[in-house]
């Protein structure tokens, strides 16, 4: 089936109207700082008493049950409390590639999102893994823009990868240490 439009004669926005212009941003809402600060309410009057944590490497397990390895993440704080998340494939490598210094030859997802931040003016400012809710880890990056903290929640895995690559640290709530932690020997 042949297209017959003539997208040259098409509606188009007029210039000086919202969607007009050669501001792709014209006619969108105000941005609002707190769209990604969680429900209201959230963390209010809560301390999360952040240890910050090191990652100590990512590890390959062979699962005995699905004969298939699994990747985690391991972190641990000044205290020798140590915490294992399990994490993707794509995240286990992503992180590794941080930890050696590495460089892939074309951005990464993890790059992508540190340069898009950069480019914006923004700085990661630190990652804090928060929650820990049936087995799983949730994690917020911080990020400081034009004077203004900006939270986004994300997976700890991506969090990590992002983090490392900006230099931020890491943290993780007292409350999600003492619950998943375990001390070396």
């Amino acid at each position: 089936m042949e297209d017959d439009r003539d997208f040259n004669e098409e509606d188009r926005p007029e210039e000086g109207k919202p969607g007009g212009g050669d501001n792709p941003l014209d006619g969108m809402p105000p941005f609002r700082g707190d769209w990604n600060e969680g429900p209201p309410g959230e963390g209010e009057g809560q301390s999360l008493d952040e240890k910050e944590v090191k990652v100590v490497g990512v590890y390959e397990h062979q699962d005995a049950a699905t004969a298939q390895p699994t990747a985690f993440v391991l972190l641990r704080d000044n205290t020798g409390r140590s915490v294992l998340i399990w994490i993707g494939r794509p995240e286990a490598f992503s992180i590794s590639v941080a930890l050696e210094g590495a460089n892939a030859d074309r951005p990464m997802t993890h790059d992508l999102v540190k340069n898009i931040v950069f480019r914006m003016g923004g700085n990661i400012e630190r990652i804090v893994i928060d929650d820990l809710w049936h087995d799983t880890y949730y994690a917020k990056i911080h990020v400081a823009m034009n004077g203004r903290e900006l939270i986004i929640d994300s997976r700890p895995s991506d969090a990590i990868a992002v983090g490392l690559r900006a230099k931020a640290p890491i943290f993780m709530a007292e409350a999600v240490l003492e619950q998943a932690a375990a001390y070396e020997e």
